[in-house]
């Protein structure tokens, strides 16, 4: 008998065992690829929120032609400045209208005048954000109101680490439940056929011989689990990607470059097949002795 039979054929004795392994090899897997696409997902709102104006600047009204300029040339003197624009009254109020096109009430009543103009300020240093958001808060004769977009990208941030940190977690968690189901539900299988591993070392078999069939059977729990896992968490995720994508607008939070599933999908192969084949030679390791 082959090793591939003889692995299928301990399969097919316990299928009840086989199918536990493999159920607890998807659970693990579809968390972790789903935690992959999850991740993936907080970097790209972070990455959006880091790219997008990070101190908006509000004037008080009544500022002339010069005192704005002025403003905007002591912006300009600042090191690390990616970019300054300048929302005048009437685009402010073109802004407001795009964004409430779909509630006509909240657009009749407003109009340019009561509306303030603003810099909006994109830098590449943090220290110099919060510089100038510290030196024009001073300004109180021309500064209406300073919103400062680093602490919302740090909360962000912070809740990001937060999230991450429990879903390597309970991917963890999951990994080694996976593994120790393994382990115990191969040790199973070597004692309920202890009697046949001994007939065939008495007949000349190697250790290696009949070894090999059960770490061949964690190999394949691995790598089922990791395929079907993933499979089951691709589908998904594309399932709802319309909808999720359009929840986080203009941000694509559910990837569509195919050479991240693929890696995901490389990644988690490479993974559950260590993890299946590792507990399976720990397990042959400890209970075939003879």
């Amino acid at each position: 008998m082959t090793t591939l039979k003889a692995t299928w054929h301990h399969i097919r004795r316990s299928p009840f065992q086989s199918l536990t392994a493999i159920f607890v090899m998807v659970s693990c897997f579809f968390t972790l690829s789903s935690f992959a696409i999850l991740s993936n997902g907080l970097s790209a709102v972070l990455t959006h929120f880091e790219t997008r104006p990070e101190v908006t600047i509000f004037l008080k009204d009544g500022l002339d032609k010069s005192t704005v300029e002025s403003l905007q040339k002591e912006l300009v003197n600042y090191s690390d400045v990616r970019e300054i624009k300048f929302i005048s009254k009437e685009k402010a109020l073109d802004i407001y209208r795009e964004q409430n096109k779909d509630n006509p009430l909240l657009t009749e009543m407003v109009t340019a005048s009561i509306l303030p103009a603003s810099f909006e300020v994109s830098v590449s240093d943090p220290a110099v954000l919060q510089q100038i958001a510290q030196n024009f808060s001073a300004k109180t004769d021309s500064i209406d109101e300073i919103i400062y977009q680093k602490d919302i990208i740090q909360n962000m941030l912070n809740w990001t680490n937060i999230i991450r940190k429990v879903g390597i977690s309970i991917a963890a968690a999951t990994a080694l439940i996976a593994f120790f189901v393994i382990f115990i539900i191969i040790g199973m299988k070597i004692t309920n056929r202890k009697d046949e591993i001994r007939i065939s070392r008495l007949l000349g078999a190697s250790k290696f011989y009949v070894k090999k069939s059960f770490l061949l059977e964690g190999f394949f729990y691995g790598l089922i689990g990791s395929l079907i896992g993933s499979a089951i968490s691709f589908s998904a995720t594309f399932y709802f990607q319309e909808q999720i994508n359009a929840f986080f607008q203009p941000i694509n939070f559910v990837a569509t470059d195919v050479n991240f599933y693929a890696l995901v999908l490389l990644s988690q192969i490479i993974f559950g097949t260590f993890v299946g084949y590792l507990a399976s030679w720990i397990g042959v390791k400890r209970y075939i002795k003879y």
